[in-house]
């Protein structure tokens, strides 16, 4: 009998609490809000209801009245040879990336590899422990862990992920801009 009991309690507990939302209501947990209707003919002269938050109380007002934070501007690093510059977006996320980031500004040669990349000699190797690899794409900047250099990845038709390729960052340049880059005295400095 008292299993009876329990189990009709629970039941009418349960009924209960479905009526509390409305019905067909997106989110049925969200907290219901209600305010007194007032019409355009007769605006109410109460200065709580005029200044009452159209929100669920649980909103904070800093909530309601702070806009967005902007997202975190990346690392901008100028390539310049001549008369081109190549800008690339570091993404500081791996210690490799950041390592990059402390070297500069330096000068460096630049050279075609295989029709398929420009590379960069660095003065040191990089930091490397910590960094995943990656599955490069056209307009990728990588660090080669075997031979410590950077790339500019313009044809990557055929590779694949590798642990030994670190994304650095990404560019956007024409193949006239990456041409124009090759040469000894290459400048790479942070872009404010």
């Amino acid at each position: 009998m008292r299993r009876n009991h329990i189990i009709t309690g629970s039941l009418a507990l349960l009924l209960a609490l479905t009526g509390c939302t409305k019905t067909g209501d997106a989110n049925p947990s969200a907290p219901i809000t209600t305010t007194a209707p007032t019409s355009a003919a007769t605006p109410s002269t109460s200065p709580s209801a005029a200044s009452a938050p159209a929100t669920s109380p649980s909103a904070s007002a800093a909530e309601s009245t702070v806009p967005d934070a902007p997202a975190t501007q990346l690392p901008l690093v100028r390539f310049t040879s001549g008369g081109t510059s190549v800008d690339v977006t570091i993404k500081p996320d791996n210690p490799t990336a950041r390592d990059f980031l402390s070297m500069l500004p330096l000068t460096v040669p630049v050279e075609e590899f295989a029709g398929r990349e420009k590379l960069a000699d660095l003065p040191r190797e990089l930091v490397t422990e910590g960094s995943p690899g990656s599955d490069p794409v056209d307009g990728d900047l990588i660090y080669f862990k075997p031979w410590g250099n950077l790339g500019f990845y313009y044809n990557t038709s055929g590779i694949g992920y590798s642990e030994q390729t670190i994304h650095l960052g990404t560019y956007d340049a024409t193949a006239e801009q990456l041409e124009l880059l090759e040469g000894n005295n290459i400048t790479v400095e942070l872009v404010d």
